[in-house]
C-alpha cells in the first residue's frame, strides 16, 4: 500500500508512511507483545518440555512443541483465524477465509493497529494453547498421531472457543469476562489434554508402568530456563490483550507478576509444610498456576485482588494435584504426564470465577467497549450494587466454563477416535521402552565418543537378537 502527497512525484513509493488511523506506539507494542507470546512457545516450552521429562523423551517432547508451532501458523493463516474471528456464519464458527493478502495491512476493527498485528498475535495464542495441551501427552503419543491431532484440534476445538467468547458466537451476548484466555486458552487446553490422556488409557495405552511411577526431569536447569521464558513472556500474553499501549496494559502486566510471584511462594510454602522439602518442580507448577489464574482478569482487577488470586492459585491447584489426584481412583487411571489438568484447567476455571467476583466496574468500562454491560464483580455488587448484575455475571462465567469444558471433552474424544482409525495413537511397547532413538533416531545428549550412540540404542534393537539389551530406561 503506497501513499501519495502533494508536491511529490506520483511514482515515488513511501513504504514507511503510516495511514492516519495508525498509532505507531500501539503498533510497536503489539508487535513486541506478539513476539513475547511466541517466545513462550519457541523456545520457552520447547526448553521446558525438553528438560522436564525423562532423558529418553527430551527430543520427542521438545519436537512436539516445535512442530505444533509451525503447523498452527500455516493452519491459522489459511483458515483458522477467520473461523475464530471472521464474519458470522454459524453460532459457533465464523466464515472461513484466508488471512493472507493485501487487506491485512488494513485497520483491525476498533483498534489503531494493522490487521496483520492482530492475526499474528492471535496465532501466538492459538499455538501456545496446542503446545500446552501437549503436556498431557509427552512420552506417550505416537508423533505421527500428533501430526494429525494438531490441525484437527485447532480447527474444531480452539476456533470454536475463540469465536464463541471473543468473536461473534452465541456466547457474545453473555458478556463473559475473559481478558486474555483463561477459558479460551487454559481451560480448553487443560480439559482437552486430560481428555486425550483419558483416551491414552484406552487407545494410546497407559504408558510404561515404571514411567508412570518414576518420571523425573532430566535437566532441572533447562526446565527453569524454559519456565523463565514462560513467566517473562506472559508480559506480552496479558499486556498485549488491550491492543494498545494505554493504561490497561501496564496494569495487566503488574497484576500478572504479582499473582505469579504470590502463587509460587504459596505453592512452595505448602510443599515445605507438608513434605518438608522446597521442591523446584513445585515452584514451577506454582508459577504456572499463578500465570494461568490471573489471565482472565489481568486488566480488570486491582493489584490487591491479583495478590488474592495468587494465594488461591497457589493453594487450590496444589490441593487438587498433590492431594485429590493421589486419592482419586479416576485421576490415577488417567496418565496426564505433566498434570496439565491441574495447572491449566483448574487454575483457568478458578481465574475465570474469581474474575467474576473481583472485576472492578471502572476497569471493565475502560477495557471493554460495552463495559457497562459487564459485571460488576460480585464483591463490588455487594458493596456498591447492583447485586443483580453481579449475580448475572457469575452465571455467565459458569456458562462459559461449562461450554468450553463440554465442547472440548466431546470434540477431543471424537478427534482421538478418528485418528486411531488412521494411525496408531500409541507407540508400540519397544518404542516406549527406548524413547527418542526409536521415535526419531536421535538422542538429546551424546554420552560417549563424537556424538555416537551406544549400540543397544541403534535401530538394531528391532531384531530379536538385541531386544534383551534394549530393556533399559
Amino acid at each position: 500500500m503506497n501513499y501519495t502527497f502533494p508536491g511529490l512525484p506520483e511514482n515515488l513509493k513511501l513504504n514507511d508512511t503510516a495511514p492516519s488511523w495508525l498509532n505507531k506506539a500501539d503498533n510497536a507494542w503489539e508487535l513486541t507483545a506478539a513476539a513475547l507470546v511466541g517466545l513462550q512457545s519457541v523456545p520457552g516450552l520447547v526448553i521446558l518440555y525438553g528438560g522436564m521429562v525423562k532423558k529418553k523423551w527430551a527430543v520427542n517432547s521438545a519436537f512436539m512443541a516445535l512442530y505444533a508451532f509451525a503447523a498452527v501458523l500455516v493452519c491459522w493463516v489459511l483458515w483458522a483465524h477467520h473461523l475464530s474471528f471472521g464474519s458470522y456464519m454459524t453460532p459457533i464458527m465464523g466464515h472461513p477465509n484466508v488471512a493472507l493478502g493485501v487487506y491485512v495491512l488494513g485497520r483491525e476493527k476498533e483498534t489503531y493497529v494493522p490487521k496483520a498485528d492482530y492475526v499474528f498475535y492471535q496465532f501466538a495464542f492459538a499455538a501456545i494453547t496446542v503446545i500446552l495441551l501437549a503436556g498431557s501427552l509427552l512420552g506417550r503419543m505416537n508423533f505421527y498421531a500428533w501430526m494429525w491431532f494438531v490441525p484437527l484440534w485447532l480447527t474444531f476445538s480452539y476456533t470454536i472457543g475463540a469465536y464463541t467468547i471473543w468473536g461473534r458466537g452465541f456466547l457474545l451476548s453473555s458478556k463473559i469476562i475473559d481478558f486474555s484466555g483463561g477459558y479460551v486458552i487454559h481451560l480448553s487446553s487443560g480439559v482437552a489434554g486430560f481428555t486425550a490422556a483419558y483416551w491414552d488409557r484406552w487407545g494410546l495405552g497407559i504408558g510404561h508402568s515404571h514411567d508412570r511411577q518414576h518420571f523425573p526431569p532430566n535437566n532441572i536447569i533447562h526446565m527453569l530456563g524454559g519456565a523463565g521464558f514462560l513467566w517473562l513472556g506472559w508480559t506480552g500474553f496479558n499486556g498485549g490483550s488491550p491492543m494498545s499501549a494505554g493504561t490497561i496494559a501496564p496494569l495487566a502486566i503488574v497484576n500478572t507478576h504479582i499473582c505469579t510471584a504470590t502463587s509460587l511462594l504459596v505453592w512452595l510454602s505448602l510443599d515445605m509444610l507438608v513434605y518438608k522439602k522446597s521442591s523446584v518442580i513445585g515452584a514451577v507448577q506454582g508459577m504456572i498456576t499463578g500465570l494461568v489464574c490471573i489471565t482472565p482478569g489481568a486488566g480488570v482487577v486491582e493489584p490487591w485482588a491479583a495478590a488474592f488470586m495468587g494465594v488461591m492459585s497457589g493453594s487450590v491447584p496444589w490441593y487438587t494435584m498433590m492431594v485429590l489426584h493421589r486419592r482419586s481412583a479416576f485421576f490415577q487411571q488417567v496418565d496426564d504426564t505433566l498434570g496439565v489438568f491441574h495447572t491449566h484447567a483448574v487454575a483457568g476455571l478458578l481465574g475465570g470465577l474469581l474474575s467474576g467476583i473481583l472485576a472492578k466496574p471502572k476497569l471493565l468500562r475502560m477495557f471493554y467497549i460495552n463495559g457497562d454491560k459487564y459485571g460488576p464483580g460480585l464483591i463490588y455488587g455487594i458493596l456498591e450494587g447492583p447485586l443483580r448484575n453481579s449475580l448475572r455475571q457469575m452465571v455467565y462465567q459458569v456458562l462459559g466454563a461449562a461450554f468450553i469444558a463440554v465442547w472440548n471433552v466431546v470434540v477431543t474424544s471424537l478427534i482421538c477416535i478418528l485418528i486411531s482409525r488412521i494411525v496408531k495413537l500409541r507407540m508400540n511397547e519397544e518404542d516406549l521402552m527406548i524413547g527418542d532413538d526409536a521415535a526419531h533416531g536421535e538422542e538429546a545428549y551424546a554420552l560417549w565418543g563424537d556424538g555416537e550412540r551406544h549400540p543397544p540404542l541403534l535401530r538394531i534393537h528391532m531384531t530379536p537378537k538385541f531386544r534383551p539389551f534394549c530393556k533399559r530406561r
